[in-house]
């Protein structure tokens, strides 16, 4: 696992006076669940944005998979996958048609189109419910369905915006248990999320805070340095102790 699959140096992103992220600099390896935790408007989104090549930096580096997003986002978004927090699927359409539409997005030859759609439907346990209509799919299983459309070109890194968002605990576990799969065969996962308790299952977790990131390290090490027993105690020392050096 020790391939740079995404590299931040210094990366900032400005909308007019305000700074949305705040020169953040990291190394997420292959392999790695490399997860982004903080509160609304920390800055987790419009990172993954500006590494999907969505956004353009402002200033400072970012490469993912060895291209760099600012000069070569085709390339960037090409060996992606991406899901965003509101589910990137078409509730008009079903099953098999997103799937369909997916896999001409995302360029998928004819012939592998087939075996791909397969192996998405039996992840999102939807086998033998091509033609039902994605509206009417519970929320786990809508989201499953969405992680196998951003992944149905075998892209070798995720990206994966707060996907558990509104979704049962049942179903937020199950999710998890998908994201495990796609580790251990090699993929690396950049996931946000706003849920405590999803920190302890990445490998490292990033606490953004304005912008910045004011924790950095696996849930074990975070948690022996600062003292506490759970990542929500991590998070909450870290602000503040933050907002203590502001002030």
């Amino acid at each position: 696992m020790n391939e740079v699959s995404v590299r931040l140096v210094e990366l900032s992103k400005r909308f007019g006076d305000f700074v949305a992220v705040d020169r953040v600099s990291l190394e997420v390896r292959r392999g790695e669940i490399f997860g982004f935790l903080g509160p609304n408007g920390a800055g987790k989104s419009t990172t993954i944005r500006i590494l999907c090549g969505l956004l353009a930096p402002t200033a400072g580096i970012a490469e993912v998979g060895g291209h760099d997003v600012a000069r070569e986002p085709e390339k960037v978004r090409a060996s992606i996958g991406y899901m965003s927090q509101k589910f990137s699927l078409y509730d008009d359409l079903t099953v098999e048609e997103n799937l369909d539409f997916f896999g001409g997005i995302y360029g998928v030859p004819a012939e592998r189109l087939k075996e791909r759609k397969q192996y998405a439907l039996d992840m999102a346990n939807l086998s033998g419910r091509e033609h039902a209509m994605t509206r009417t799919l519970p929320g786990g299983l809508k989201q499953r369905l969405a992680l196998g459309c951003a992944i149905l070109h075998e892209p070798p890194i995720v990206f994966l915006d707060e996907p558990t968002s509104g979704v049962d605990p049942l179903a937020r576990r199950s999710f998890w248990d998908l994201i495990y799969r796609l580790s251990e065969a090699g993929r690396t996962v950049f996931v946000t999320t706003h849920y405590m308790e999803e920190a302890e299952y990445c490998h490292r977790v990033a606490l953004l805070y304005r912008g910045r990131i004011i924790s950095l390290g696996t849930p074990a090490e975070l948690k022996q340095s600062m003292g506490q027993s759970s990542m929500e105690g991590v998070f909450v020392e870290s602000i503040e102790r933050e907002e203590g050096v502001r002030r």
